[in-house]
């Protein structure tokens, strides 16, 4: 199954911002960012670029002096799961209201959110959360994905207790049944609801970064960049590895302008980046793959 791909653009757009490098008006990262700690968003660790033992843990050090840590687990499971599902292809600038405005139609303290989606009329549903774009794919998607928990588990609290609980590779093969679930909303699920240490999401930020780098191989897939990374980053610090890269993509290495390009010492990785696909030289920026030969 291909992560998260794009299923076509058949229904309008007009109201969401694809660009992947978009940084969300209510991304809760600050202007400027401090390392973690209890003081700094998340819970204490410690990163050294100087000991690590690996590149790619290397990397993560480095942003784990510039960036605010987060804390991992905790969410709900199946909400967890419409969030990231809502937000393939597109931006948490356009996929925050759609997940807003579900919430605020189908949910609520008491009420079992998988089994109201499960029962939704497509097209209301569609509409609303039009402002995620692909509505009507990931009305279906939802509506389906809720209509499996409720067959499998009986209830969203059921589900939940099912992604905490149990081996994470089982947990990861069910979610990869779910039709319209990819290996990056799996991860995510496993990350961000149940908590699972050496999970390394990769999403079109970390498959870029991790290439250009010289980290993963240039022609590498998703899949292939999440091995490289779980192998090479030790498991506390691969949740961590994930939220820091996006931030990372979105501020200094993003897809159509780098920092490099303008300043080679712009970039707090510029000492052990190999630069794939990108030629300050000419301002040429491509995508790693296209390197190959």
């Amino acid at each position: 199954m291909r992560d998260d791909s794009n299923p076509g653009r058949s229904e309008s757009n007009a109201n969401s911002n694809s660009d992947p490098d978009a940084k969300s008006d209510s991304d809760p990262e600050p202007a400027v960012n401090i390392s973690g700690g209890t003081t700094g968003g998340g819970v204490a660790a410690e990163f050294n670029p100087a000991s690590a033992d690996t590149r790619a843990e290397r990397v993560v050090d480095r942003l784990g002096e510039r960036y605010w840590q987060k804390t991992y687990g905790g969410q709900d499971a199946f909400t967890c799961l419409v969030r990231t599902i809502l937000s393939q292809n597109t931006s948490d600038k356009a996929s925050q209201p759609a997940h807003d405005a579900l919430i605020d139609r189908y949910g609520g303290s008491d009420v079992d959110l998988a089994a109201e989606l499960g029962a939704a009329e497509q097209t209301q549903l569609a509409e609303t959360i039009s402002s995620a774009g692909l509505y009507n794919q990931k009305s279906e998607v939802i509506i389906g994905a809720a209509e499996r928990v409720c067959d499998e588990f009986g209830s969203a609290a059921a589900f939940d207790a099912f992604v905490t609980d149990e081996a994470p590779g089982e947990v990861r093969e069910t979610l990869l049944d779910v039709r319209g679930v990819g290996p990056k909303t799996a991860d995510c699920v496993l990350l961000f609801a149940g908590g699972r240490s050496g999970v390394f999401p990769v999403d079109t930020h970390v498959h870029r970064i991790y290439r250009r780098l010289g980290i993963a191989p240039p022609d590498a897939d998703h899949e292939d960049v999440r091995e490289v990374l779980e192998d090479e980053v030790p498991t506390a610090k691969c949740g961590f590895g994930h939220t820091a890269t996006i931030q990372f993509g979105r501020e200094f290495c993003t897809a159509r302008k780098p920092a490099c390009l303008d300043d080679p010492e712009a970039c707090p990785m510029a000492d052990i980046c190999d630069q794939v696909g990108v030629y300050p030289a000419t301002g040429e920026v491509v995508d790693p793959a296209e390197t190959v030969e």
